[in-house]
């Protein structure tokens, strides 16, 4: 019975609420010592937020992390790090943040959309070799909701072009690809700090890379032109002030130690609810087996088939699997390219040909991704108990039994 839902005014299946950030004493004495200390700023790139590059560079197993005021402005550095040009262009999958792109645009750079894998909802590694032109320079395959893309595919385009490949792994800290961390296998990897991110600060960015050029040229890039060895008002690059605090550092590193163990916790559910969720008709897990051997689930996505829900929208179903208390959402309404930037063409002093008509972009499982089928549990939900993603199939099912 329709009553018996918690929109409805029935009771909620799950009861309990699922917090983020998770901190404690650690994390408040950490960030009071640096506020003793009086030493808040970055001015050097050294002290605290040198230690916190270097253990994570360690954790990634790569040579450098450069750390920066958010994850757009990373990947952004190594995009024009990697030397483009205006009128250069980029490949990137539609089903993004919309910083994925909006960066390429930064650059002075042409984003060019190339539809997802519907079995992953990541960029669709075999239909990339179709989207280069002579004017291709970049991929920037994004390991959407912590699940890893097909990267020796990736990988293997890109040499054959002679392309640069920059790894959006702002969903992927503590995820690998076939035992590699994300982020490690690119010319660069990208992370985010933001405040609903796996490891977070409120706010913050880092990119890792083992390629010597690239590092230097992002550290002069982020830290207003300056090179190592220069003056203080010695400016070679066009760069800016991107640095992080000494606050924003020692509490990544404090949560970084936490980071493994939580990594593997959501992994394990979500594994688990795979198998839950995959016993119910009408609801299908992502494809797990493409080369992923941890996935972070910054997001838990499942396909929404409406027909066996009896004709209830996505949008509804959301709204109800919200209600049943299951920290859910429909995800993006839709498709990157719809968005008004790229419709209306806002791009002021960027370097867009005219010939860059988004409106005649099309990218079928992208939207069908968008419309119909994609549903997504946040992250924070990930770190709760196996009762908790058992409750989460309950909910589910009680809401298709309810609307039959």
């Amino acid at each position: 019975m329709k009553k018996d839902l918690a929109i409805f005014g029935g009771t909620k299946t799950v009861e309990r609420d699922f917090m983020w950030p998770l901190f404690d004493e650690t994390d408040v004495k950490c960030v009071a010592d640096i506020v003793r200390s009086g030493i808040w700023g970055n001015p050097d790139c050294g002290g605290s937020v040198a230690d916190f590059e270097n253990e994570f560079a360690t954790y990634c197993g790569t040579k450098y992390a450069l750390t920066c005021v958010n994850g757009s402005v990373a990947l952004r550095l190594a995009l024009i790090a990697c030397g483009v040009k205006p009128g250069d262009e980029v490949i990137v999958p539609p089903y993004t943040f919309i910083a994925t792109a909006s960066i390429v645009i930064e650059a002075n750079c042409v984003p060019v959309f190339v539809d997802i894998d519907p079995r992953t909802y990541n960029l669709d590694a075999a239909k990339i070799e179709a989207a280069i032109t002579p004017r291709t320079r970049a991929i920037i395959p994004v390991h959407f909701a912590g699940q890893a893309c097909e990267m020796d595919l990736i990988m293997a385009v890109a040499k054959k072009h002679g392309l640069r490949v920059i790894e959006d792994a702002c969903h992927g800290h503590g995820a690998a690809y076939k035992g590699k961390k994300l982020g490690s296998i690119g010319d660069a990897g990208c992370f985010s700090f933001q405040s609903s991110k796996n490891l977070t600060s409120g706010e913050g960015g880092v990119v890792i890379t083992n390629d010597d050029e690239l590092y230097q040229m992002m550290n002069s890039l982020r830290n207003v032109g300056r090179v190592d060895g220069g003056a203080w008002y010695e400016h070679h690059h066009a760069g800016c002030n991107y640095r992080i605090t000494q606050l924003q550092a020692v509490l990544l590193s404090n949560q970084l130690k936490k980071l493994e163990e939580q990594t593997l916790k959501r992994h394990e559910n979500g594994t688990y609810l795979n198998e839950l969720l995959s016993k119910i008709e009408g609801i299908t897990p992502l494809t797990r087996g493409l080369g992923e051997t941890v996935h972070s689930y910054h997001i838990y996505i499942f396909k929404y088939d409406k027909e066996k829900f009896s004709g209830l929208s996505k949008v509804e179903f959301s709204k109800m699997l919200a209600a049943e208390g299951v920290p859910c959402f429909m995800g993006y309404p839709e498709p990157l390219y719809k968005q008004p930037l790229f419709q209306k063409k806002n791009f002021m002093c960027y370097a867009i040909p005219e010939s860059a008509d988004y409106s005649r972009v099309q990218c079928p499982v992208t939207e069908k991704a968008c419309y119909e089928e994609a549903v997504w549990i946040m992250q924070h939900a990930m770190l709760g108990s196996r009762s908790d993603m058992e409750l989460f199939a309950s909910a589910i099912l009680k809401i298709q039994k309810s609307i039959s």
